[in-house]
């Protein structure tokens, strides 16, 4: 991407099929690696990997033409010279391997080598799928596509080399069949298609191996993963703060029967480090939330049979002009068509910071692009289903091809857009991506989106860049699903218990 910002030092970089081809160049032809070394180190990593996790019996590594076979072929030798019992099987005319991957099949032997055919997996402990590599886009066919299957038929553990074969490196998306992955030894850095779905549930345990490659290759790289590093992002209380210099978060919604989502937010956007929070709420249902939220101001709000009405649109925003801080619209908002008026009020006028969520989203169906009038930081907090309804196409698009859907999102928007999921993704409008390291099945609840927007308002209303609230807020929240459900189980969690835990996820008391 010709002009990209670069990735804030808080992201790990994913190098895209491009940019690691660009980076393996620059190494070959600028730094003087010869291209042979890093095909032996990257088979040598593979092989490690192999013995760690399947330590004897007999291994079948399944090869293609390109590089990626070439990297199978080191793999092969250097089992065997370990007295493993290897089957070396080639998905393809040994006639076709040229350049690296052809000096590595003379160097084992082609007489060692076989054609690929079902039966010969019979009897492996293990399988290395060497078939497809990073630069391989679109749906398998031919020998490749039913060696793929033949793998998945086997159910044997499989590590793959790179990238999961039949999975886009780049992307994650899944085209036709592909390996299923114990787990997968990538070089240099992780691909982001093996971290975002459904490329993620194929990937198996991500293991990076060091090429000798410097870190400073001249590339700019646009997708990044999320680590602990970011919350250094968000600042703590000083010995001079205030509950007003703590940031103020106004959280606007509930309606009859959803009652739960805004006292969420609320007691999130507190426990993440929030000064002062209002509940502003629908006045025939005032008396729940000043029952419920002892540590949370309430303002009551014109309603009309329970859900908040245009009426209230003014009072609001000569409140968030006067307290400052951060909005968070849409927490039990409902749909009444006088409601979505005022959550599109809301969002064109607030003036401050404002996080859109649930319903605050619904009333934004279809006229994602108004929100990129807006002056000032905008998140969304979208799931699946929500963010096919901003963009007016089916979820099942979105979960196809969620890197570029959730990029679609953002560039029209102007706003930061956190597309919700295990690889929660979180794009900026410049095109720039950051994804979650998940692993929080905990969060699968009700409620835990809506404590997630409180947690980006609170970062928000203290002065966090809008992008790095966003990754801060999403890292912290699946770092306290984890802790949550340490203590419960993950079928036990409910959403309270995630608000519970989000001081230690702030503290960091979960290592990763």
């Amino acid at each position: 991407m010709g002009g990209a910002e670069a990735l804030p030092s808080w992201l790990a970089p994913l190098p895209d099929a491009g940019q690691m081809a660009a980076i393996d160049r620059w190494a070959i032809e600028e730094q003087g690696i010869p291209s042979l070394n890093l095909m032996e180190r990257a088979g040598a990593g593979v092989a490690g990997v192999v013995d760690e996790l399947v330590g004897e019996g007999p291994v079948a590594v399944v090869c293609g033409k390109g590089n990626n076979g070439g990297d199978g072929l080191v793999v092969s030798r250097l089992l065997a010279g370990e007295g493993r019992e290897v089957r070396t099987l080639l998905a393809a005319d040994p006639d076709e391997l040229r350049g690296d991957a052809r000096v590595n099949l003379e160097r084992l032997g082609s007489s060692t080598v076989r054609p690929f055919g079902a039966d010969s997996l019979a009897g492996a402990a293990v399988v290395v799928d060497a078939l497809l590599g990073t630069g391989s886009e679109g749906e398998p066919h031919g020998p490749v596509a039913e060696a793929i299957r033949a793998i998945g038929a086997v159910e044997r553990p499989v590590v793959a080399v790179d990238v999961p074969s039949g999975v886009n490196a780049s992307t994650g998306e899944v085209a036709g069949v592909a390996i299923r992955a114990r787990a997968t030894v990538t070089f240099h850095a992780a691909k982001p298609g093996l971290w975002i779905a459904p490329g993620k549930s194929h990937a198996g345990q991500v293991r990076v191996i060091d090429l000798g490659i410097p870190d400073n290759a001249p590339h700019t790289v646009q997708v990044g993963l999320i680590d602990g590093v970011v919350r250094e992002q968000v600042p703590h209380r000083r010995s001079d703060s205030t509950k007003f210099s703590s940031g103020h978060v106004l959280v606007v919604g509930g309606s009859a029967g959803l009652t739960g989502a805004p006292s969420l937010a609320c007691e999130a956007a507190m426990r993440a480090g929030a000064g002062y929070v209002t509940a502003c709420v629908p006045a025939s249902l005032h008396l729940v939330f000043e029952a419920r939220l002892l540590e949370v101001m309430t303002r009551a709000l014109p309603d009309e049979s329970g859900a908040l009405t245009e009426a209230g649109a003014d009072t609001l925003l000569v409140e968030a002009d006067r307290r400052g801080g951060a909005m968070v619209l849409g927490p039990g908002l409902g749909t009444r068509e006088d409601t979505r008026r005022l959550a599109r009020r809301l969002a064109a006028e607030v003036p401050g910071p404002l996080v859109l969520d649930a319903d605050g989203l619904n009333a934004h169906a279809g006229a994602l692009a108004d929100l990129a009038r807006r002056g000032h930081a905008t998140v969304l907090t979208p799931h699946a289903g929500e963010l096919g309804r901003l963009l007016e196409i089916d979820s099942d698009e979105v979960h196809r091809h969620r890197l570029a859907r959730v990029r679609d999102a953002a560039r029209m928007s102007g706003a930061i857009v956190v597309l919700k999921g295990d690889d929660t993704l979180v794009a900026e409008p410049g095109g720039r991506v950051a994804v979650n390291p998940g692993g929080a099945p905990a969060l699968a609840t009700a409620g835990t989106g809506d404590v997630l927007s409180g947690v980006v308002g609170a970062f928000l209303a203290r002065g966090v860049d809008a992008f790095a609230a966003a990754c801060a807020a999403v890292f912290t929240h699946g770092q306290a699903g984890r802790l949550a459900a340490r203590e419960r189980s993950a079928d036990g969690v409910i959403a309270s218990d995630v608000i519970a835990a989000l001081p230690l996820a702030l503290r960091g008391e979960l290592r990763r």
